[in-house]
């Protein structure tokens, strides 16, 4: 596939990228604005037909070459499917947003659930990154963008098998921006807060979240904020209240504080979900 756009970052990052997790929320949000940046894509989900209905739209809005694989990023042969359809391409981005979460009591969920965040959010991006990542750093060109979230930095009662893939997400993805900066692949970890994503407004209750909490941000924000920091350091936090609530929940909180700050938002913006009693 050529370069359609000869752009700084199509040159850099081009010309296909992959973005696992696309057919909707902050995932759909990459593909429109990578498609824009003229990268052709390799868009990749559970849901076959949200997937084919984004790559009709960005084949039309911006002439680039869309293929989607429609696979269960958790399954055993997913990043296999996924390395085998890259091979010929010249993939110069990786994009992981995929993401299993359960909100819930921890003893209250499957262990299957929880076993499924492991696969999707951990092992999932660990076997792409290492296969995609290879052939970026054989070429001395590519960047990888791992998905995390403000939970990566502290216990997050609820969802705290979650925050504990996140967590490895932001380490990996720090280790490797110093690792493959050598290679000429730069390596970024995003940590985003509450986005306005149908899995988030699926999950939150009709129940506010505190008025202390960071106000929820569009995907498109996430991503515009995420490419520009893309090259520039290992770590964006998007959204300046995410940044400022991490800011005072890292330095300012004690650990013990900041998990029970987190449990007490958890609370407000989750209710009965993860509390029967309120």
């Amino acid at each position: 596939m050529p370069i359609p756009h000869s752009s700084p970052f199509a040159q850099r990052y081009g010309p296909v990228a992959v973005v696992a997790g696309a057919s909707e929320g902050i995932g759909a949000a990459f593909a429109r604005q990578l498609a824009a940046r003229g990268l052709h894509l390799i868009l990749v989900a559970r849901r076959a037909h949200p997937l084919e209905a984004l790559a009709v739209e960005l084949r039309t809005a911006h002439g680039v070459v869309v293929r989607t694989l429609p696979c269960d990023l958790g399954g055993e042969t997913a990043a296999g499917a996924i390395d085998d359809s890259c091979r010929g391409l010249e993939v110069g981005l990786l994009v992981y947003n995929a993401a299993s979460a359960s909100v819930g009591r921890f003893l209250d969920t499957p262990v299957e659930s929880h076993l499924r965040a492991v696969a999707v959010n951990a092992r999932g991006p660990t076997l792409l990154t290492h296969a995609l990542g290879s052939r970026m750093a054989a070429r001395g060109r590519g960047g990888i963008v791992l998905m995390s979230s403000l939970t990566a930095f502290q216990g997050t009662p609820f969802v705290a098998s979650y925050g504990a893939t996140k967590a490895f997400n932001l380490v990996l993805a720090e280790g490797l921006w110093s690792e493959l900066k050598e290679h000429g692949v730069d390596v970024l970890a995003c940590c985003a807060g509450a986005t306005l994503t149908p899995g988030y407004e699926r999950a939150a209750s009709a129940r506010a979240a505190s008025r202390y909490a960071p106000k929820p941000q569009h995907p498109e924000e996430v991503v515009r904020e995420a490419l520009a920091a893309l090259g520039r350091r290992p770590l964006v936090i998007t959204g300046r209240g995410n940044r400022i609530a991490s800011f005072v929940m890292r330095r300012m909180l004690s650990r013990r504080l900041a998990v029970i700050t987190m449990a007490k938002e958890m609370r407000s913006r989750y209710g009965s979900s993860v509390d029967p009693s309120t």
